[in-house]
């Protein structure tokens, strides 16, 4: 599942929270949309004693519209998930989870930690930054947009902002970025030019 969590949070820039409480009834494959309405909240880190709760804020309630790389591998994971269902039978707690465990309470949602100690372990094999967190994925996210020419409200529409000093800093400090390399390739043109 690591390739599916990544991807998704990589392409949505959407908070592991939201990603690990995200059922099969909030995606869209005809429209290519994930539905944010829930967070995941489990202090005691409990399996069974999770409780799903209303996202950070108003705005953070949200479709994310995402790629077909994203709604292929969700649906390659649905057909293989089918498959742990039938083999496991009722003993499946089966609540619709896309990100659940399959041992140990199989079908429960997996756990924030789990997310995060994994990509622990992949970014120290892949030889990366050992700072990166999943939160790192969405600040990249939000910078990547930026760089695409995504507009400021697009940007905190997608990742559920309707005020945020973060998203508003890496969009300000992208697009000085992208200004002053647009004003030095007019430079080079217009020397170019004489």
């Amino acid at each position: 599942m690591d390739y599916l969590v990544f991807l998704t949070l990589s392409y949505t820039g959407m908070r592991v929270g939201e990603l690990v409480s995200i059922k099969w009834s909030d995606i869209n494959f005809n429209e290519n949309t994930i539905r944010i309405i829930k967070t995941y909240y489990n202090p005691t880190n409990n399996t069974v004693e999770y409780q799903l709760v209303p996202p950070k804020t108003k705005g953070s309630v949200r479709k994310i519209v995402v790629e077909d790389d994203v709604i292929d591998t969700l649906e390659r994971h649905k057909e293989t998930q089918e498959k742990v269902k039938k083999s496991i039978g009722n003993s499946y707690y089966d609540k619709d989870f896309i990100f659940s465990k399959t041992s140990h309470h199989p079908g429960y949602p997996i756990f924030i930690k789990t997310v995060e100690t994994r990509m622990i372990r992949l970014i120290k094999i892949a030889g990366l930054n050992q700072e990166l967190t999943p939160h790192s994925l969405r600040h990249t996210h939000t910078s990547l947009l930026a760089e695409a020419k995504v507009g400021l409200e697009e940007i905190m529409d997608r990742l559920g902002h309707t005020e945020d000093k973060t998203t508003r800093n890496i969009y300000l400090h992208v697009t000085k970025e992208l200004k002053k390399e647009a004003s030095q390739k007019f430079g080079q043109l217009m020397r170019s030019l004489k």
